[in-house]
């Protein structure tokens, strides 16, 4: 398995700090608003990746944290009138229920903010004492970086000197331009946490250290974790800190390999909330099915920046259909886990460093293959069952093909007229059942007035919008 590693800018040979098991931390959401697309690629890209480690053979311990101390939750809080731990537990519930409909398991381990202040507390003292770290008059803690030789080194950055030393001359209480605060002093009215260093609240890169420290870094290994990940804007300042705040803390360093996605654009333009471009994935999962925005979201390489549009979203669509319309075709016959070449094949792809471009020109083929042969003549049982247990291995690592597939032909029908269908169709069987067939061919009409198609199977009566 190779993983493009952001620090040396190359792919690796994937070799965990202990065998057959990985330790892998990706930043999750800091919850004061609801999930955007951005979010959803990222948080798709790190449950691709628990996948296809798992399908090597991978025990995988996989946490993803939760940031509820934040100015901007603060605001909100404030805004709405409301409690903050009401704004957070909101949040958070939205995040995991959208994460959930595009498929998203749920990490090992979850950590937030407010659990984790002593174990910020404990790493931030160990900086205070080595000298990597320095209080200010007015209470704040601030990160020394120009005591860390090795500074800049994972994203690259170089500093900018003449900035640095006007941000000194206009009596910055840092040392350096670059120091970033752990501790933040805060004298108003707003929340605030008592800790040794006086009353106020953690910086933001603190909490990332200090979680990965307390529940995956093992003090004999080089590094605290095998996998970093996040998104491509959390290199610089965010995971540059992480790294300087880890490696002068603690014996080891924070990561042997530093895995980034790209951005999400929408119609071309980075998404950013100040542009007004935002893209709520609550709002997409009202137009579209969540398996539907997995299959796009991951039908591009994940550091590839994603350009979200509808008419590249609809050519997606009809790719998964195929998918779906393959398993109607064996719908009803028992599961099958024998293994095959196409599984073979299709693993080597996404342990390239999760080439999903070639994953899913291999599964175009498959089912295309499968297609012309079923329609020859002929019962094909080893090629069914072959074909079944493809399916089963596409759902089990790439997460697409888990539903019923007449019912996922019916995503976009209201509930009421899902029910109305259910009654039309019960009482049509009982009319057959009867033999009247001039009043089961009159609500046969009325089904297909409804903007819907019948199928007829061994297993019942489905389905599915026109």
């Amino acid at each position: 398995m190779t993983i493009y590693d952001s620090a040396q800018k190359k792919k690796r040979e994937f070799i965990p700090q202990e065998e057959g098991k990985v330790t892998l931390y990706v930043c999750g959401p800091t919850v004061y608003d609801d999930a955007h697309l951005g979010h959803a690629k990222s948080a798709l890209v790190f449950d691709l990746l628990t996948r296809v480690l798992k399908a090597n053979g991978y025990d995988v311990t996989y946490a993803r944290n939760i940031t509820d101390i934040d100015d901007k939750i603060i605001k909100k809080a404030s805004e709405q009138k409301k409690d903050i731990k009401e704004i957070t537990d909101f949040y958070t519930e939205a995040f995991h229920k959208e994460m959930q409909a595009i498929g998203i398991s749920r990490p090992n381990i979850e950590p937030k903010a407010t659990e984790s202040l002593e174990a910020m507390f404990e790493l931030i003292q160990k900086l205070i004492d080595s000298g990597h770290a320095y209080k200010t008059a007015e209470g704040d803690v601030y990160f020394d970086t120009a005591s860390d030789s090795e500074y800049l080194t994972l994203s690259h950055r170089v500093q900018d000197e003449e900035q640095m030393q006007n941000r000194v001359e206009s009596s910055s209480a840092k040392k350096n331009s670059a120091d970033f605060a752990m501790w933040k002093s805060v004298s108003d009215n707003s929340l605030t946490y008592e800790s040794p260093f006086g009353a106020g609240r953690p910086g933001w890169h603190v909490e990332c250290s200090a979680m990965i420290e307390k529940h995956l870094a093992c003090s004999n290994n080089k590094f605290a974790v095998d996998i970093h990940g996040g998104g491509a804007d959390l290199l610089f300042p965010h995971h540059e800190n992480e790294a300087a705040q880890t490696r002068c803390a603690t014996e080891h360093a924070l990561a042997n390999y530093w895995m980034h996605n790209g951005f999400v654009n929408i119609n071309g333009e980075k998404m950013s909330k100040s542009l007004g471009n935002s893209f709520f994935l609550k709002d997409a999962l009202k137009v579209y099915d969540g398996e539907v925005l997995r299959f796009y979201l991951l039908s591009t390489h994940y550091r590839s920046n994603f350009n979200f549009n509808e008419e590249d979203m609809l050519a997606s669509k009809k790719r998964l259909d195929k998918i779906y319309r393959v398993k109607k075709r064996l719908f009803g016959l028992a599961d099958a886990n024998e293994k095959t070449p196409f599984q073979e094949k299709l693993l080597e792809a996404l342990s390239d460093d999760m080439n999903v471009s070639l994953a899913l020109a291999q599964i175009d083929e498959m089912i295309s293959t499968a297609n012309e042969r079923l329609d020859t003549p002929g019962k094909h049982k080893e090629l069914k069952r072959e074909t079944m247990a493809n399916l089963a291995y596409i759902e089990k690592v790439l997460g697409f093909g888990a539903k019923n597939p007449f019912e996922y032909f019916q995503f976009g029908v209201n509930e009421a007229t899902k029910t109305k269908l259910a009654n039309l169709i019960a009482s049509r069987d009982e009319a057959k059942k009867a033999k009247n067939f001039e009043i089961s061919d009159k609500i046969r009409d009325e089904i297909l007035a409804c903007g819907v198609t019948l199928m007829d199977t061994p297993q019942g009566t489905f389905w599915e919008k026109v």
